[in-house]
């Protein structure tokens, strides 16, 4: 993945793992059309990158992303429905790329995630929050509901919880998060960052083509019968047995010995 400056976000390599920072400390880093724009910018050429083994996303300041910018919704109020479609389908590819990259993604919570910005963590394969995180899908308040971020919100907490918060628009701590399945683990603020090391470090352990194979599994069989499920995965484990990574993996752990993708 090549160098850019992005006005919005920052992005710093760390050997084999990206971290993408929302860069808007001064309004929480709210989104709007250029965070937009960048950010799929960013996930296009982290598909792309083929040394890449992990993708961090944060925030910048005290706060994960507090959802739509305020000066960008007052653009949007006058928008013609066209515009209003260009611009949300933007919004519904950037998280589909995030959810479907095959690196795994990891969402550093670092403080409130309100409408999009819960929208931006459920897309991520596991995410990490600070005891004082705040989260919230209070869309319906305003008059809107949460959009494009529903199939990643309901596919995190379920269709029951998503029920609740969605017609609720009910704001959430960190402890409930974790409880309804919207964070996987929760940290005193200041734990955040090791606690998240500490994951990547564990993920760098695993096959970087099994990661792969993990998420299109993940993608692909809650959309398959079972009958279509038993072809496809029977190919996919019979392939990576004789693949290259997987021949060395088998061969390491019958060794007792690390596999050559661990450094």
């Amino acid at each position: 993945m090549k160098n850019k400056s992005y006005k919005t976000i920052l992005v710093q390599r760390e050997g084999q793992v990206v971290r993408v920072i929302l860069n808007r400390p001064e309004v929480h880093n709210a989104f709007n059309a250029v965070m937009i724009d960048e950010l799929n910018d960013v996930f296009i050429g982290l598909a792309q990158d083929v040394h890449l083994r992990a993708v961090v996303l944060t925030g910048a300041g005290k706060s994960f992303c507090a959802g739509a910018d305020l000066k960008w919704m007052k653009e949007v109020i006058h928008y013609s429905y066209e515009q209003n479609l260009k611009e949300s389908l933007n919004i519904a590819e950037l998280l589909y790329k995030m959810y479907s990259l095959a690196k795994p993604t990891i969402a550093m919570v670092n403080g409130a995630a309100i409408g999009g910005g819960t929208g931006f963590l459920s897309a991520c394969d596991i995410a990490l929050a600070a005891d004082s995180a705040q989260f919230g899908l209070s869309e319906v308040k305003i008059g809107l509901v949460p959009a494009a971020i529903s199939p990643f919100v309901v596919r995190k907490i379920g269709e029951s919880k998503a029920r609740q918060y969605f017609l609720t628009g009910k704001r959430m701590n960190a402890a409930e998060a974790k409880k309804i399945g919207l964070v996987n683990d929760v940290f005193p603020g200041e734990h955040l960052e090791n606690k998240g090391n500490e994951l990547i470090n564990s993920l760098l352990t695993s096959g970087p083509e099994a990661i792969a194979n993990c998420k299109e599994l993940l993608l692909k069989v809650p959309q398959m019968s079972v009958e279509e499920a038993k072809k496809f995965t029977a190919e996919m484990i019979a392939n990576l047995r004789v693949s290259d990574e997987g021949q060395e993996g088998m061969a390491a752990f019958l060794e007792k010995r690390k596999p050559k993708w661990v450094k």
